[in-house]
Order: C-alpha cells, then sequence, then structure tokens
C-alpha cells in the first residue's frame, strides 16, 4: 500500500471517528495536505475559518503568509506535507485544550509514521510542544534539535504561527529571519541524510 493510500484510509478512519471533541461543531476535517513523499512535514495548530470551509490547512491569512515564508528558505508547498495538532476548528478560533490534543494526537502519530519526515517545522507553541518540552517559543524558535519519536531521530525546528505574525510586527521580522536562515539548516539536515543513504548502500554492495 503506498503512503498516498495510507493517509486517504486514515483520513476515512478520522470521518467516522465521533469520539473526536471538536467534530460537532466544525463543517470539515482538515487533515492535511501536500506531498505524501515529503522529507518535511509541517505542523500547525489548527484550522481557522477558511481551513474549516474548505477543507485544507492554512489556506487562510495566515496561509498566504505562511507561503510567503516558506518562499525565504526556497521552500514550496509542493515539496511538503503540511497538517495540525487538531483537525477540526476550535470554536471562535479558540487555543485547542488538553483534552483535545490527546483525542487528536493519536491520528498525528500515524500521519508521522506514514509520511516518515527527516525534517518537521513546527508552526506555534502547540505543536512545539509535542516534540519540544519545558521550552518557550521565544526561546528557542528557528533553532534545530534532534529529537528521538517514537525511537525515530528526527530534527524539528520550532516556528512562531503565522498568525502570531500577523498580530506582531515584531514576531513577523524575527520569524522572517528564522525562515531566512532555514534554507541552510534544511540543506545541511537533508546533505547529512542522503549521505547516510548512500554509505549503506555502499556497505549492501
Amino acid at each position: 500500500m503506498t503512503k498516498k493510500e495510507k493517509l486517504h484510509n486514515l483520513k476515512d478512519e478520522m470521518e467516522k471517528d465521533e469520539s473526536l471533541p471538536l467534530k460537532k461543531g466544525a463543517n470539515k476535517l482538515v487533515f492535511g495536505s501536500g506531498n505524501t513523499k515529503a522529507n518535511i512535514l509541517a505542523v500547525g495548530e489548527g484550522p481557522g475559518r477558511t481551513e474549516d470551509i474548505q477543507g485544507l490547512p492554512f489556506v487562510g491569512q495566515a496561509g498566504k503568509l505562511l507561503d510567503k515564508l516558506f518562499f525565504l528558505a526556497e521552500i514550496e508547498r509542493k515539496d511538503i506535507f503540511i497538517t495540525n495538532i487538531v483537525h477540526h476548528r476550535p470554536p471562535e478560533n479558540r487555543d485547542p485544550l488538553p483534552e483535545e490534543i490527546i483525542s487528536y494526537g493519536k491520528y498525528l502519530d500515524k500521519i508521522i509514521e506514514i509520511i516518515d519526515p527527516k525534517i518537521i517545522i513546527t508552526l506555534g507553541r502547540f505543536s512545539m510542544a509535542k516534540f519540544l518540552s519545558n521550552v518557550f517559543i521565544s526561546n528557542v524558535h528557528g533553532k534545530k534539535f534532534e529529537i528521538l519519536f517514537k525511537d525515530k531521530k528526527i530534527v524539528v525546528i520550532p516556528m512562531y504561527h503565522p498568525a502570531a505574525s500577523l498580530r506582531n510586527g515584531n514576531i513577523l521580522e524575527a520569524e522572517k529571519q528564522d525562515f531566512l536562515n532555514l534554507k541552510s539548516i534544511l540543506t545541511e539536515t537533508l546533505r547529512v541524510e542522503n549521505d547516510k543513504v548512500e554509505v549503506e548502500q555502499i556497505k549492501l554492495l
């Protein structure tokens, strides 16, 4: 079964799951979108009003800004996969509650397992907290962390949420610089991973 097929099956499973706490108040499930073979996974917070209508992540004003930020790092949406911590819109765009994050977390874990990314870019403090505990985003934004997630090494790069940048000019300037710096982090990380694969292939010969 291909990654695309696995993700479609997982989405169908989520659509049928009546236990998801935000489902009743939402219009559409916002599962995720992008390249199923991506090395980079971006994880946001939760859908907003426009995302709830379209069923796609980061298609509102914050999404338009995110595209511009990706451009600074020479990233295109077609090259990555984007999802969220929760996949239905919280009422009035409020922050997701801990129990809601836990409920959707099992599905996010499966998305990560299927995509099998080398790099995860977190957008906002809630997605950051899934991978990095006891840190403040103001102290760690734009930095590279190597973590073990489900016994697998993954590089995590926490970023401010684009919505925060829309509200605060200082955060916007910091985020622009973070995405400019992100280009070299991605290049180095993926080069090292490719070198490892080449060494493994040589050993097999």
